[in-house]
């Protein structure tokens, strides 16, 4: 093992014990918090990956002490400025690919818990492999994933482009698309957005996605208190470097301070990046 694979756990661990000392000091205000998965059992390790055991055992602990709820009925609460009560949590996943029917879907069906999965369509459409060898769901997959009660179909633009770097046309394109695929293959009106790698978009990308979906998300790692903008929501991943404690801590909004530094190192590491 090189050292950078030595070093990386202790920094995360590091990172964590101190956004967590943070929590302590700044606690979270109440609100709904919105959690971040990527690929379940995928096999492509990595921090997006996480495996259908912690999976099924955070589900578990979510259906006994939170209130998992839709995306919808989120956005309904915080848009009517309801009081929060701190139990609200909203799961999503981002990109599409083949994990989410052979292992997500079966393990929400197991709880009874509902989601939203935003597309990144261009993959699925070419069936060509998302980053790190993500295998792409195929067409009849997806619709397997959106015949379920508990799923919500949302936009991941269409080729995972950061929509801050595109011109007015290309920003369109990139909606667009994705919307009319979804609703020509799947029958969706897909009404909900997430940025590709959590970059906010250029004004010009933000007047594209709120003239086009009821919310939109970012990252933050920070709960949704009543009132927040619904096309700014925070959202907090969830990473196989999260055990038991930092999950839970996750859970009910903590570890903000763990996504500020993420943000800040992410701002330098995409900053030549387009997609």
């Amino acid at each position: 093992m090189g050292l950078k694979a030595t070093l990386q756990p202790l920094v995360r661990t590091g990172i964590k014990t101190v956004a967590g000392a943070v929590d302590r000091v700044l606690p979270a205000a109440d609100g709904v918090v919105v959690l971040i998965y990527h690929r379940i059992g995928a096999g492509c390790g990595g921090q997006m990956d996480l495996t259908p055991a912690a999976f099924d055992e955070q589900l578990s602990w979510l259906a006994g002490h939170r209130n998992v709820i839709t995306l919808d009925e989120a956005a309904d609460a915080i848009e009517r400025g309801e009081p929060a009560t701190g139990r609200d949590v909203v799961l999503t996943f981002d990109d599409g690919t083949t994990d989410w029917v052979e292992h997500a879907l079966p393990l929400l069906d197991r709880h009874g818990l509902p989601a939203t999965f935003y597309v990144a369509t261009d993959f699925i459409d070419r069936q060509v492999p998302f980053p790190a060898d993500g295998p792409p769901l195929s067409w009849d997959g997806l619709r397997e994933l959106a015949s379920s009660e508990l799923v919500t179909i949302g936009s991941h633009t269409h080729t995972h482009a950061l929509l801050d770097r595109l011109s007015d046309t290309e920003i369109d394109r990139e909606l667009d698309t994705c919307q009319q695929l979804l609703q020509d293959r799947l029958d969706v009106d897909a009404r909900h957005f997430a940025y590709p790698k959590a970059v906010a978009g250029n004004p010009a990308a933000e007047r594209a996605v709120r003239s086009r979906f009821r919310t939109a998300v970012l990252a933050g790692t920070r709960p949704n208190p009543p009132g927040t903008d619904l096309h700014r929501l925070h959202r907090s991943p969830i990473q196989p470097s999260d055990d038991t404690v930092w999950f839970e801590r996750k859970a009910t909004g903590g570890l903000h301070a763990e996504d500020d530094l993420r943000r800040a190192i992410n701002r330098i590491r995409y900053r030549g990046a387009t997609s």
